[in-house]
């Protein structure tokens, strides 16, 4: 391969350079994710005794180069022994990677069933809900507003918060991606009182305000009969069944038009 420069007598290819920079971001890489941590100050050690044994071999000093080589594979194994749960950090880190997950079948719910689970359950037990899911633009105004979490999304955790005798319960929750930003959260009310002859209450007023004003979700269950709604672009489905409402989070969280719900099928206002 062509020679880009040469440090003395030793050649420099473009792989060497490409190794270098791989090699680099790797140890960047993990020494944020131990950093603050007793195990990043010996990782920098180990990597001083790596570099200090890579420079004896380039240099033919043997003696020093296997003395070094010989403390450096010691010490890896004493990194390992000592900072497992650092390690497993790491590799939980690189599984949840998204590139990974393209090779990799997860059995892990997805976020649409999880809400429809949460949801529903909320439905069986008439606990009032509000539940707004970002699709594309953020609403940082009304998560600022409300009580900060940037918690993962959980079932239980959201059937936490809408209990009648939570503090959190009033209000809306904000969901981005895979979590949940804020609780009691304020939202605005939309002008349409009633629909259809339905009058509407203050919870779904304000589930069809957010989405006549931002790309989002909104998924209202009424305290008082325990109905599911759904509002999207300033329209709003109501009686929607466990697997219609988890086709259509599915589809939206992924950016596309839901299959087999059709856009008409909401009550315009």
């Amino acid at each position: 391969m062509f020679d880009l420069f040469k440090i003395g007598f030793v050649p420099v290819t473009l792989l060497d350079v490409v190794d270098i920079l791989i090699v680099s971001f790797i140890i960047y890489r993990v020494y944020n994710i131990i950093k603050g941590t007793i195990a990043a100050q010996i990782f920098i050690g180990l990597i001083i005794v790596l570099l200090l044994s890579i420079t004896a071999q380039a240099a033919n000093l043997k003696a020093l180069g296997y003395l070094l080589k010989l403390v450096s594979d010691t010490w890896v194994i004493a990194f390992i022994i000592l900072f497992q749960p650092e390690i497993r950090r790491l590799l939980l880190l690189i599984g949840r990677n998204p590139f990974i997950k393209i090779f990799i079948k997860s059995d892990e719910k997805t976020i649409a069933h999880i809400l429809t689970d949460a949801v529903f359950e909320l439905s069986q037990l008439q606990h009032g809900a509000l539940i707004v899911v970002i699709k594309s633009t953020g609403i940082k105004t009304f998560v600022e507003a409300g009580e900060i979490l940037n918690a993962k999304v959980n079932k239980n955790l959201i059937k936490s918060i809408f209990y009648p005798r939570s503090p959190l319960h009033d209000g809306a929750i904000i969901i981005k991606n895979d979590i949940i930003e804020a609780a009691r959260c304020t939202l605005p009310l939309s002008s349409v009182t009633s629909i259809d002859g339905h009058s509407l209450g203050m919870r779904h007023r304000a589930g069809l305000g957010i989405t006549e004003q931002a790309d989002v979700l909104s998924i209202i269950v009424s305290e008082e009969t325990g109905s599911i709604s759904l509002a999207e672009d300033g329209k709003l489905k109501r009686g929607l069944s466990k697997e219609a409402l988890r086709e259509k989070l599915s589809f939206a969280l992924k950016g596309h038009k839901a299959k087999g719900v059709n856009r008409t099928g909401f009550l315009k206002h």
